[in-house]
């Protein structure tokens, strides 16, 4: 299994619009950051975790030919607001598979309502095959099994994912126990570090690596990365040897 990362940024992206932060300046390509999502394939399946603004380009840059489902780790905009572009998939293989939280869906529905319209559809409106995603219920994607962790974006709910001996969580800030017990064993773990300093709703870097020593993996990525926690070659001098910085288009093996 390969994951490929589409975007490895916080929800402004790096450069921030109108920044004049040294980060935002870098000419260094691991400090341009799309917005934050995966691309998980192997044999002939395809799946993408979220799809924020920045789908189109990111696909385009991955050379995403195929997909067979995208699973949401929650609403907001920049995990989601990428949704009409999946229409190139659309004309190609039918309505694509979305998994995701009822109020996420819920959420889709809202802002997306020509999407999920049944009568009087626009012919050329992206079509979608609704999977309610549900605590504790594994669920299937392709030949592999999905496994939903709970977690907490401050008060809002988020789904992480475990995929065999992967897990993917973004956009955390606490964990409940029986969550961390569905990742122990896992041997490569990707989760969010916003910055140094603390915030309300994520990871900060010590936070994350805290984390990762707790569910001890083989490998770790830190990812939704804001420019505050400072320039890639400098941050990752600084991680334990396991630990690295994703980047944008960094692709491992799982």
């Amino acid at each position: 299994m390969k994951v490929y990362f589409l975007g490895t940024g916080t929800s402004q992206g790096i450069p921030v619009i109108g920044s004049h932060h040294s980060v935002c300046l870098s000419n260094d390509f691991k400090d341009k950051r799309l917005r934050v999502s995966i691309w998980i394939h192997w044999e002939k399946h395809s799946f993408v975790v979220d799809c924020g603004p920045d789908f189109r380009q990111q696909m385009l840059a991955a050379n995403c030919h195929d997909l067979d489902g995208i699973l949401f780790t929650h609403e907001h905009a920049d995990h989601t607001a990428g949704l009409d572009d999946i229409r190139p998939y659309n004309f190609r293989k039918g309505a694509l598979p979305i998994f995701a939280h009822e109020r996420v869906l819920k959420s889709l529905k809202k802002r997306f309502d020509y999407i999920f319209e049944t009568e009087n559809r626009y012919p050329g409106a992206p079509s979608v095959a609704i999977n309610e995603i549900e605590n504790d219920r594994p669920f299937a994607i392709g030949n592999k099994t999905a496994v939903p962790i709970s977690v907490w974006h401050g008060n809002l709910q988020v789904f992480g994912f475990r995929i065999d001996d992967f897990a993917y969580l973004t956009d955390v800030k606490t964990v409940e126990e029986p969550e961390i017990e569905k990742l122990k064993g896992v041997k490569v773990l990707v989760v969010n570090a916003l910055r140094e300093e603390p915030h309300a709703t994520h990871f900060n870097l010590q936070e994350a690596l805290d984390f990762i020593a707790l569910i001890q993996p083989e490998r770790a990525y830190l990812t939704h990365i804001s420019h505050l926690l400072g320039f890639h070659k400098e941050v990752e001098k600084k991680l334990p040897k396991n630990v690295f910085l994703a980047y944008d288009n960094l692709e491992i093996t799982i």
